[in-house]
């Protein structure tokens, strides 16, 4: 937004709803493709900067505001929370909010404003894209994570594994084995 609080008409996501000129039933549809802000996701997960935004809506003039129905879908980026493997994957929001004009009281304070004759995608797009995020994403469902004692990737080698642990009382003495170990000789 820019000061005071006004939308920047020259946003991508800043649509100007003039031409439905506040008569009831008035529709407005828009295909368009926008660049994605910043911040759209979280630390794990999220629509890169800059990527598009496919928005398919619909402004409708609804007596009390601007009802704004459709879809917005975008590439997402990534990373596994159980292997750490890169995703690249793509998600599709559906959109639905009113935006009150000016001088009607919104049942919250909270509510989409539409700002002289603008209303902005911007935060709406961003509340939908986090909540449709998974809080930990996978590479796949049957991801296997890594191993906790070596960190090997277990996806890519499914049979991994390692001898029994060692009770920590004997690491001294194992470490000392190894230091006296000379080749050719035994110790049993």
């Amino acid at each position: 937004m820019a000061s005071g609080g006004a939308p920047d008409p020259r946003s991508p996501l800043v649509f100007d709803t003039h031409e439905l000129g506040r008569r009831v039933g008035a529709m407005k549809e828009i295909t368009v493709s926008a660049p994605a802000p910043a911040d759209l996701g979280s630390e794990v997960i999220g629509v890169p900067v800059g990527s598009p935004i496919d928005l398919d809506i619909r402004l409708e003039e609804v007596g009390e505001g601007v009802l704004v129905t459709g879809t917005a879908s975008a590439q997402l980026r990534g990373e596994c929370g159980r292997c750490l493997t890169a995703i690249d994957d793509e998600i599709e929001i559906d959109l639905q909010e009113l935006f009150v004009h000016p001088g009607h009281v919104p049942e919250s304070e909270e509510a989409s404003r539409v700002v002289g004759e603008l209303l902005d995608l911007e935060p709406l797009l961003r509340d939908q894209v986090v909540l449709d995020l998974p809080y930990q994403p996978v590479c796949r469902n049957d991801c296997q994570g890594l191993c906790p004692d070596c960190g090997v990737n277990l996806n890519d080698d499914p049979d991994h594994g390692h001898d029994g642990p060692l009770d920590p009382r004997w690491a001294g003495l194992s470490q000392l084995r190894g230091e006296l170990d000379v080749p050719g000789t035994s110790h049993d």
